[in-house]
């Protein structure tokens, strides 16, 4: 009974398919009848990844205003869902929420539970969970089915219980590794039974990352080690070895896919991993794979492993729990407001530190990235940023340098294309980058107006109309920052800096103020 006491008063989540039937109630039901105690607060949170479209919306009461739902999906680009629209929408559906949770409010009112509800519209579904958890004490998360795609990723951000919804009276568990149940399998538990955590250790099917951390910090840091830089690794799969990794390639386990490459989610070793499976002729492996294979580097995604069959090739990569850079810039503001400027100047060290390993340092090169760009970025446990994306990445030197389009200053040009030439395309995309960090704003090669605005202002000694105003804060970091990006794209540079120059502004130094004139 004391235990009770003192576990009393957290939240328990229960993350919903909002445009799914309103009659499909089951998680919310399990989450009650199952894990929910005394005091605590339920929070359901109906996510609506399909809002304007011609589809039924599960009846949520609107616990988020209004006005704050409009103003994302003007960011997220609903289609031609307008603010009018969808607030009529709600306001027609409200009667109906508010019906259909009715049972539910009583049901927790005898049982001395807040019941809390809340909408959300225009934001990836694992983010908005994140971020939940994180803003509450939270012992459980109930996710429903049509969401288990995203329970790899939210498992690997937060430090409480998961369920995921297999039926309407089945869940699979996975136990919190941040509390005593570390090494614990999945279970399936029906609501015929009475809840217990699971006893039996089996090792090979959790992931084994405990946060000893702040949980809500993007980047905590607990004590973990990539696979691919453990003894053994990387090394070669059979394909019934990535079956048991990616649970017979389950659809549920797809965290990517286009016509020539899906991406699975999976457990090895108890640790989460990455599964990349090409199609047939796709000539994407082979450039990965000899880049790859000869580079390693901390702030690189490094390989876990391979596979060939006859018809198709896999590569396998550490899973980066944290998402991609673009994903914390360009999401939900809260989760860019925890990118310090501290944290945006490391993140700018370490890819230009991985930048000139490529170029200068690296036995087997040098190699160019040619993708240098936010989406291609990823955070991982340890507080580091880790280049990924190469499949357009080549040996200088190397036959396939020749010919083709590669991108150079904002335009293409085809052509053979000298070592020097190919290195600039690298420091020209880092400058891209700088300023992506500090503006919190996508500037990609080919948004020549939005470059040539932001290099005037740089230029003028006005870096602080640049900054993201969601940072409330300046520091010399930026100044750091808005120095390298000048040097990398001005346009009178001739030749261009190579990247150990530009990082020596990076860093601070002021005997590389030389380089560029002055720091602004």
């Amino acid at each position: 009974m004391g235990s009770e006491t003192l576990l009393s008063g957290e939240s328990v989540i229960v993350v919903m398919d909002a445009n799914r039937s309103r009659g499909n109630v089951s998680a919310l039901k399990w989450a009650l009848n199952n894990v929910v105690r005394p005091k605590d607060t339920v929070v359901v949170l109906g996510i609506l990844c399909e809002c304007g479209k011609k589809s039924s919306c599960f009846p949520f009461y609107m616990g988020i205003g209004i006005s704050t739902i409009l103003e994302r999906l003007e960011f997220s680009t609903q289609g031609d869902m307008t603010p009018r629209v969808l607030e009529e929408e709600i306001i027609k559906k409200r009667e109906e929420y508010q019906h259909a949770l009715q049972p539910f409010y009583r049901q927790c009112k005898r049982s001395e539970v807040k019941l809390e509800v809340k909408l959300a519209a225009g934001f990836p579904p694992r983010m908005i969970t994140v971020e939940e958890a994180r803003n509450a004490n939270t012992r459980w998360i109930v996710l429903d089915s049509p969401l288990k795609k995203d329970r790899v990723f939210i498992f690997s951000q937060v430090s409480c219980n998961i369920a995921v919804m297999k039926g309407c009276n089945v869940a699979t568990i996975m136990p919190s590794l941040a509390a005593e149940c570390n090494n614990r399998r999945p279970m399936n538990i029906d609501a015929t039974t009475s809840f217990t955590q699971p006893e039996k250790s089996h090792p090979e099917d959790l992931n084994p990352l405990q946060e000893e951390n702040d949980p809500g910090s993007p980047l905590s840091t607990p004590c973990w080690l990539p696979l691919s830089w453990q003894p053994g690794f990387p090394r070669c799969f059979t394909l019934a070895d990535l079956e048991t990794i990616t649970n017979s390639f389950a659809d549920e386990n797809v965290a990517y896919k286009d016509e020539k490459l899906q991406v699975y989610e999976g457990v090895l070793l108890e640790t989460p991993v990455l599964v990349k499976r090409f199609a047939e002729g796709n000539d994407r492996f082979w450039s990965e794979f000899k880049v790859l294979s000869a580079v390693r580097h901390r702030n690189i995604l490094n390989l876990v492993g391979y596979c060939c069959t006859a018809s198709t090739m896999y590569l396998l990569h550490d899973y980066p729990c944290n998402g991609s850079l673009d994903g914390h810039l360009h999401g939900i503001d809260s989760m860019a407001k925890k990118l310090s400027w501290k944290v945006r100047w490391e993140i700018a060290l370490a890819i230009g530190g991985c930048l000139r390993y490529l170029h200068e340092e690296c036995a087997e090169g040098p190699f160019v990235h040619l993708g240098v760009r936010s989406s291609n970025i990823v955070l991982s446990h340890n507080r580091s940023a880790l280049l990924t994306g190469f499949n357009s990445a080549r040996q200088i030197g190397d036959s396939t340098t020749s010919g083709g389009s590669l991108p150079v200053d904002g335009h293409f040009e085809d052509g053979n294309l000298a070592g020097d030439e190919l290195l600039s395309i690298d420091v020209h995309a880092y400058g891209l980058l700088l300023l992506e960090l500090i503006t919190g704003q996508q500037l990609t090669s080919r948004e020549s107006r939005g470059v040539g605005q932001a290099l005037t202002l740089l230029e003028n000694g006005s870096h602080d109309q640049l900054r993201d105003r969601r940072l409330v804060d300046s520091a010399d970091e930026v100044l750091c920052m808005a120095s390298a990006a000048l040097l990398c794209l001005r346009k009178c540079s001739s030749p261009r800096p190579s990247i150990s120059e530009v990082l020596t502004v990076v860093r601070g130094d002021r005997f590389a103020a030389g380089l560029n004139g002055e720091f602004i």
